[in-house]
């Protein structure tokens, strides 16, 4: 087997719990600036000491209330300020955080609720409320639901302000290293979600070795901010708002995961998280703003320049022409695109799926870095990432300080290191299937590790398409071509048991407007996109490059242009916008038998 070791740069003692960063900050510098907090168009700080004294005193009311040590709690609500708060609350109880997303239906929120056994639940809007009522109508009810719009937290600090300061210090330092901090649960492309319990060590020691070790130099910027969008009961996100509180960088949150760019001007953060399909929809918004304005040319012309900087600058350098060239388009393209951003963005980190080569390339040569890491939930986050003045495009980076990864028989990625979970909840059964007798995490991705310890991701295990001709087929990399069209939303790749491969494709409707408006389609146009052949034509240059990326046994055949987007909404989606396969392929049996009729 194939492996790689960074040792490990920063030990987690066994007294340390994710509660420490709070209250020790808040009694070493009180008037720092450590988050900041949207309050209609203007952004209000909040000090290391208000933000401390905020957490105590919803603690105490949950001690208040009954919430005993290692009681879970659960927290439905959008990512918001409160969220961070009521986070740091839950554990300074010395309780357990159970997060639910806030698009859960009724019987996935009781099957959270049920299987966590949570006492207690925080909602943030009407809607969560009623969902939570339908989910526990054939359930124990929690002891306690509090509505974060109704003012929870201040109902929590009145009801907790008989609660000493020393009962809650005990309360606080009372949980260790080893206890469990949260229990996460998976968005479930396939199957049931499993709960992943996560201690305050695997969370505390991947925050500061990342942090210490491949992403220093994105905190230890003078004036560092960072903007939290994506969902914050993603592991993911959840993992940044740990670093950020760990690193004293100021964090703010914007529910608007679909329409971030206002709160990207107006907060102009230094660092960002995303997902993949946020840096295509980025790239796709300047791209078709080029063409709207006739000065599409010139953007493609300054894409190519920016992608061959870039690549230049991993091979030794651009020489003077292609220097010059991008400083041209920095004071044409660049400069606008992230000045979108807020203007002081310099850096990012991608994860979830591929962000692609070429959009790597092009936002490095555009001034905005992109970093791409790698792990799952079982691994609190992340087990490899790039790092600036190491940055291998292509590649998921390599392991964090504490962290062995190898690869064994059949390419399947493992993974060794503090950071990996303590098991699945109430499950040991799945437990045992994943984690071996050596101590090896089984991910289940399947990838290539360089002799540098560089991570390439190839596909994976449960995704692997086998062609009636036993062709083995990796979807991921071709879906993410497709999806790099201008005009395309999602792509999903099928072909399992069949006589070749071939795909389902939908549209963006907004770019798919914008695109009828400039090409004068007229009512003569089919009102289905996927009966138009311009659309179709458009949709075959996609397949077409995803093609050249593979054999020709692998090559998409024919595809499908589906009438309606596949949405988070419509069930099809992860909220880290992730396919669920079992689900598309379900509901669109029909569409897929008939590519193959």
């Amino acid at each position: 087997m194939r492996k790689y070791t960074v040792p490990v740069l920063v030990d987690v003692p066994a007294s340390a719990n994710l509660t420490d960063a709070v209250f020790e900050r808040a009694g070493r510098e009180p008037g720092t600036v450590v988050l900041r907090r949207k309050t209609g168009d203007a952004w209000a700080a909040v000090t290391a000491g208000e933000f401390r004294d905020q957490v105590a005193a919803t603690a105490r009311g949950l001690i208040a209330a009954g919430v005993e040590p290692g009681d879970r709690v659960a927290l439905m609500s959008r990512t918001r300020y409160e969220w961070t708060v009521i986070d740091y609350a839950i554990w300074a109880a010395g309780a357990v955080s159970v997060p639910i997303y806030e698009t859960s239906s009724a019987e996935q929120v009781g099957w959270i609720l049920s299987d966590s056994g949570a006492k207690a639940v925080f909602v943030e809007l009407d809607a969560h409320r009623e969902v939570v009522r339908q989910a526990v109508a054939d359930l124990p009810e929690p002891k306690n639901l509090w509505h974060i719009e109704n003012g929870a937290l201040e109902e929590l600090a009145a009801a907790g302000a008989e609660v000493t300061a020393e009962t809650l210090a005990g309360r606080r330092t009372g949980r260790r290293a080893a206890d469990l901090a949260t229990i996460v649960y998976t968005s479930g492309t396939t199957g049931r979600p499993k709960g992943c319990a996560l201690t305050h060590d695997n969370l505390l020691f991947t925050a500061r070795n990342v942090a210490a070790g491949p992403l220093e130099p994105l905190f230890v910027t003078r004036e560092r901010a960072g903007l939290l969008f994506l969902p914050l009961a993603h592991v993911f996100a959840r993992m940044i708002q740990i670093v950020l509180v760990e690193t004293g960088t100021v964090l703010a949150h914007t529910p608007n995961m679909k329409n971030v760019a206002p709160d990207l001007q107006s907060f102009r953060p230094t660092f960002l998280l995303g997902v993949p399909r946020v840096f295509e929809k980025v790239y796709n918004a300047a791209e078709q703003k080029a063409a709207a304005t006739g000065r599409s040319r010139i953007f493609h012309t300054a894409v190519a320049a920016a992608i061959a900087w870039s690549r230049a600058e991993s091979s030794g350098g651009a020489g003077l022409g292609l220097r010059l060239r991008h400083a041209l388009f920095d004071r044409l393209v660049y400069r606008k695109l992230r000045m979108a951003t807020g203007g002081r963005l310099s850096a990012a980190v991608s994860g979830g799926s591929a962000l692609g080569e070429r959009l790597s390339h092009f936002f490095r040569g555009a001034g905005i870095e992109v970093f791409e890491g790698w792990g799952l939930t079982e691994t609190s986050a992340p087990s490899t990432v790039n790092q600036p003045g190491a940055n291998k495009v292509g590649t998921v980076g390599k392991p964090f300080p504490g962290v062995t990864i190898g690869v064994g028989d059949g390419g399947e990625v493992l993974v060794k290191g503090r950071h990996v979970f303590s098991g699945y909840w109430n499950d040991d059964r799945a437990t045992s299937e994943v984690i071996d007798a050596d101590g090896w995490f089984h991910t289940g991705d399947v990838g290539e590790l360089d002799r540098d310890g560089y991570l390439r991701i190839t596909g994976r295990k449960k995704e692997i398409i086998v062609t009636a001709a036993g062709k083995n087929v990796a979807p991921g990399p071709m879906e993410d071509r497709i999806r790099a069209h201008p005009l395309v939303s999602q792509a999903m790749v099928v072909g399992d048991g069949r006589p070749f491969v071939a795909a389902l494709v939908t549209l963006d409707p907004e770019a798919l407007a914008r695109w009828r408006a400039e090409h004068g389609a007229d009512g003569s146009a089919p009102a289905s996109p996927g009966a138009d052949p311009a659309i179709l034509a458009e949709v075959q240059k996609a397949v077409d490059e995803a093609n050249r990326t593979v054999s020709k046994a692998e090559q998409i055949k024919k595809f499908a242009v589906l009438d309606d987007d596949i949405t988070e909404e419509s069930g099809h989606l992860t909220p880290t916008l992730k396919i669920k396969r079992a689900a598309v392929t379900r509901d669109f049996a029909e569409r897929i038998d008939s590519l193959y009729g």
